[in-house]
């Protein structure tokens, strides 16, 4: 109950059309254009990075209401494949906005965290979200803070399941996140501390012990 409450209140950010268009997708998919409902879920994710973390959710809803009315996959198919068009632009977009590249990748791995087949996640997404954490882990992405505390959050969100999909690339990215951490001039504090939390993080295979959870918030805190 609590789940879709939350969903119905990010949906109130919208004007009334179209919460009226939502709140029918979620309940009774057939009804609606499904591709102009997934445009506007993602149009609204590049703009407000609090939707793009619960957007996932809302997806997850619509997908399996779609599913059980009427068997087919609509939704899904133009989801991906507006994903797909914004995935292909992604420098251009990091380069005309960088919260709305945050909030893109934000999106996409709350939507590779939802979205499942056979009760696992996407292939198809699989190095799509890698790829766009690799370009987090740049030496100019790591010199701005916002870069780095997303790239810091969706791997404490999807990176063990991202790992169990493709280790090899897992390897890869956190190599070059130690090189960063160890050899790029020009990282903030906060930037430093991130990385070495994740790298640490990573290291007790995705877990934080109570030591260190007092030693980063405390040194946030400060």
């Amino acid at each position: 109950m609590g789940e879709t409450s939350k969903e119905e209140y990010k949906i109130q950010s919208f004007d009334t059309e179209t919460q009226k268009l939502l709140k029918t997708a979620l309940k009774d998919p057939s009804n609606v254009d499904l591709e102009k409902v997934a445009n506007i879920i993602v149009d609204q994710s590049l703009k407000d990075c609090v939707f793009s973390k619960e957007a996932g959710r809302i997806c997850y809803t619509i997908i399996q209401a779609e599913s059980k009315q009427v068997g087919q996959s609509i939704f899904r198919r133009s989801l991906l494949n507006r994903l797909q068009q914004e995935y292909k632009d992604r420098e251009e977009l990091r380069t005309r906005s960088l919260q709305a590249w945050i909030c893109y990748v934000t999106f996409i791995c709350n939507i590779f965290d939802y979205l499942r087949v056979n009760n696992m996640p996407m292939m198809a997404l699989v190095n799509p979200v890698y790829d766009c954490l690799f370009r987090l882990a740049q030496p100019d992405s790591l010199r701005q803070e916002e870069e780095v505390d997303c790239l810091v959050l969706q791997l404490h969100r999807i990176g063990e399941q991202l790992e169990k999909m493709n280790s090899q690339r897992m390897d890869e990215l956190f190599s070059l996140l130690r090189d960063g951490f160890l050899l790029q001039e020009g990282l903030s504090s906060l930037s430093q501390l991130l990385l070495l939390e994740i790298i640490e993080f990573r290291a007790a295979d995705w877990k934080m012990t109570d030591a260190a959870q007092k030693y980063y918030y405390s040194e946030v805190m400060d």
